[in-house]
C-alpha cells in the first residue's frame, strides 16, 4: 500500500533529475497522484523553464481534478522567470497537496501554504523533511545567507597525506573515485583551487565520462605568481575561469593578460597570513556573481583556511589504502591546541569507492 512517504521519496527521485541544470534554483519534482495511482510527474528540468508542478501536469494521462499533489517544496506564490504554482493547483481543482518543506526563500516562506489553505485545499507538511533539507541544502544555506555551501574534497592516504613530501599526488585514490569527483563538479556550481593545487597538477578541472554541465573554476592566486601556460587560462572553457587575486596586485601585469584572453579577474581584500580574505571572497561569488554551492578540491593551505574561519559546510574524504608517512597533510597547518578547539564534523555516510574509502561529513551545527 502507498503511502505518502513513498510517493514523497518518488518524488525526491523525480527532483535529483535536475542536479546540475536548475542552479541557482532548488531541484523540484512533483507527483499527482488519484486513487491511489500515479496519473502525473514531472521536475523543474532547467533554469528558467517551467516548475515541476507545470511539468507534471503537462504530463498528465487524466483529470487532475481531486487528486493529491505532492511537491518536495512549497509551492511559489511569486512570479519570477515563470508564473506562480500555487494559484496553479487551484485552477486545476486538487484537493490535497502534500509538501516536504517550507520555501526558504523569503518570497515564498509559507505564502503558498497560505494561499492553498485559504482556497479551501489540505496542506499536509513535513513529509520527508530531513531528505528534502538535504537535497536542497546548497540552494538553502545561499537564499539565506547569501553565501556559498562549501564542499571540501580530499583524496588522501590512509595516514592522512594529499602527496608525496617532492609533491607527487596523481594518483593517490583510484579510478572511481575520481570518477565520482567529477560526477559532483557537475552537480556544484563551482571548483575552487588555491595557487599550489594549479602549478602542481595543471587541472582541467571539467567534468569528464559523466552527464552535466562544466562548473565555474576559481583560481586562487595571492600574488599574481601562476604561469600563464595553465590550462585553466587557455582551454576551450577559460570563459568560466574566475582568477582571484590580491587587491595589491591590481597594477600587476597578469589580470590584464588574462582579461584578454577572456578569464575573469577578481581583486580581492587581503586577509590573514597574507593571503585572500576568504570570508570576503565567498560574499563576493555569493553575492556578486549568484554562486551557490563551491566544491574545493585543494589545496592543504585552502582548506586550512576554511577550518580556520569555519566555512566548511561539507566534506568529503577519498581515502585510499597506502601509506606515504612524510607527505603534505590534508589540511596544512591548521591546529588545534585541545580536543574543544578542533574542527567538528558529523558523518553522513561511508560508501565503498572501488579501492578507497568514500566518507561524506557535514559542519555540526
Amino acid at each position: 500500500m502507498h503511502t505518502h512517504e513513498s510517493f514523497m521519496e518518488h518524488t525526491l527521485r523525480l527532483a535529483l533529475r535536475g542536479t546540475g541544470k536548475v542552479s541557482p534554483n532548488p531541484r523540484v519534482g512533483c507527483t499527482i497522484v488519484k486513487e491511489g495511482r500515479i496519473i502525473g510527474e514531472g521536475w523543474h528540468r532547467e533554469f528558467g523553464g517551467p516548475h515541476a508542478e507545470v511539468d507534471a501536469f503537462n504530463r498528465c494521462t487524466e483529470d487532475p481534478t481531486d487528486a493529491t499533489v505532492y511537491v518536495n517544496l512549497e509551492p511559489c506564490s511569486h512570479i519570477g522567470k515563470t508564473p506562480p504554482c500555487a494559484p496553479l493547483l487551484m485552477e486545476k481543482g486538487i484537493k490535497t497537496v502534500v509538501i516536504a518543506m517550507q520555501d526558504p526563500n523569503p518570497l515564498v516562506a509559507g505564502k503558498g501554504i497560505n494561499q492553498l489553505r485559504e482556497a479551501g485545499i489540505e496542506v499536509i507538511e513535513n513529509i520527508c523533511q530531513e531528505e528534502a533539507f538535504w537535497l536542497n541544502r546548497t540552494f538553502i544555506k545561499h537564499i539565506l545567507t547569501g553565501m556559498p555551501y562549501v564542499i571540501g574534497k580530499i583524496a588522501q592516504s590512509l595516514d592522512g597525506c594529499i602527496a608525496t613530501a617532492s609533491g607527487e599526488s596523481q594518483w593517490i585514490t583510484c579510478e572511481e573515485s575520481r570518477h565520482e569527483v567529477h560526477r559532483m563538479r557537475g552537480e556544484f556550481d563551482a571548483v575552487m583551487i588555491g595557487r599550489g593545487t594549479a602549478e602542481a597538477d595543471n587541472p582541467s578541472l571539467t567534468i569528464h565520462s559523466v552527464p552535466g554541465r562544466n562548473p565555474i573554476r576559481i583560481i586562487l592566486d595571492t600574488h599574481c605568481s601562476l604561469p600563464m601556460t595553465l590550462n585553466v587560462f587557455n582551454d576551450e572553457y577559460r570563459g568560466l575561469t574566475l582568477y582571484c587575486h590580491g587587491d595589491h596586485c591590481n597594477q600587476h601585469e597578469r589580470p590584464a593578460q588574462l582579461k584578454e584572453l577572456g578569464v575573469h579577474t577578481i581583486p580581492c581584500s587581503m586577509g590573514e597570513h597574507n593571503h585572500i580574505d576568504i570570508s570576503s571572497l565567498l560574499i563576493t561569488l555569493g553575492r556578486e556573481f549568484g554562486i551557490g554551492s563551491i566544491l574545493v578540491e585543494g589545496g592543504g593551505i585552502l582548506m586550512q583556511e576554511l577550518m580556520e574561519h569555519s566555512l566548511l559546510d561539507e566534506l568529503h574524504l577519498f581515502i585510499a589504502p597506502i601509506m606515504i608517512g612524510q607527505g603534505k597533510k590534508a589540511a596544512g597547518a591548521y591546529t588545534a591546541s585541545t580536543l574543544e578547539e578542533a574542527y567538528r564534523l558529523n558523518c553522513k555516510g561511508v560508501l565503498k569507492s572501488g579501492d578507497d574509502i568514500h566518507v561524506i561529513t557535514v559542519k555540526s551545527s
